[in-house]
């Protein structure tokens, strides 16, 4: 019997091609490095397929997905089988803790962020979305059903700093070459999304329907060839950077 997801999304079944498409971009890679500080262990919970978890520090990497776990790369220690609700952590056992687009998918988001602060001994590092800022951009006009679920899943920044004790928020841009696949990733490169395995790399598509995926493709390719897209949002594929929806979170 397979065994039911850890959190909202399972990883199991659609996890596949994440390594590929959810790739470490080392300029978003830099800011949550440099917000690590000087920890030499760091706890990375949700730590999937190992994406931004720095290479000169002793890092436990924490994930339910098996499916996940097998992507990680060689150069990466194996994942520990585990929640962000239930760290298999001592108290205060690590100098930081990380968490890089995952905290949504938690099931129990407020216990996890007090498991963090609980084995960390230094700073806790989140790099997680803003909900309220995922309803700008084009992208919203064309996938309303996959905003509106994404908005659904994350919780507040407000809230996320207030269950750490306080914390700053930054916003991170995006760079327009960004290798990590999230949505705002590909603000100036539209036709990214018409590739199917794209769009299996961002878990909100799997809380809207077969017909709304379909939607989305079928006007997008019409705007793309009649020219409609790039009348309206073409300055986008030569915009250096984005402000996008990404915040860094940096507590302790």
């Amino acid at each position: 019997m397979r065994t039911r997801p850890a959190g909202d999304f399972d990883y199991e079944t659609h996890g596949a091609g994440y390594a590929q498409h959810r790739r470490t971009d080392p300029r978003i890679a830099a800011l949550v490095h440099a917000a690590l500080g000087e920890a030499r262990t760091v706890v990375n919970v949700g730590a999937g397929a190992g994406s931004y978890e720095p290479v000169d520090r002793h890092v436990i990497a924490v994930e339910p997905a098996a499916a996940m776990r097998a992507q990680r790369p060689p150069h990466l220690a194996p994942a520990i089988n585990g929640v962000a609700e239930e760290l298999p952590l001592d108290d205060n056992s690590v100098d930081a803790a990380m968490a890089t687009v995952t905290v949504h998918q938690w099931s129990g988001a407020d216990r996890g962020l007090r498991e963090m602060c609980r084995v960390s001994r230094g700073r806790v590092v989140i790099l997680c979305m803003d909900g309220e800022a995922l309803s700008q951009g084009w992208f919203a006009e064309y996938a309303p059903e996959v905003v509106a679920a994404e908005r659904q899943r994350y919780q507040p920044i407000e809230h996320i700093a207030e269950v750490l004790g306080g914390a700053t928020v930054t916003p991170v841009p995006v760079p327009l070459d960004c290798v990590d696949g999230i949505t705002d990733a590909f603000y100036g490169r539209p036709e990214r999304f018409l590739d199917p395995a794209v769009r299996r790399a961002q878990s909100g598509w799997g809380f809207v329907g077969a017909e709304a995926e379909a939607r989305f493709v079928a006007k997008l390719t019409a705007d793309l060839e009649s020219g409609e897209w790039d009348r309206r949002f073409g300055h986008l594929r030569t915009q250096p950077e984005y402000d996008s929806a990404l915040r860094l979170v940096v507590a302790g």
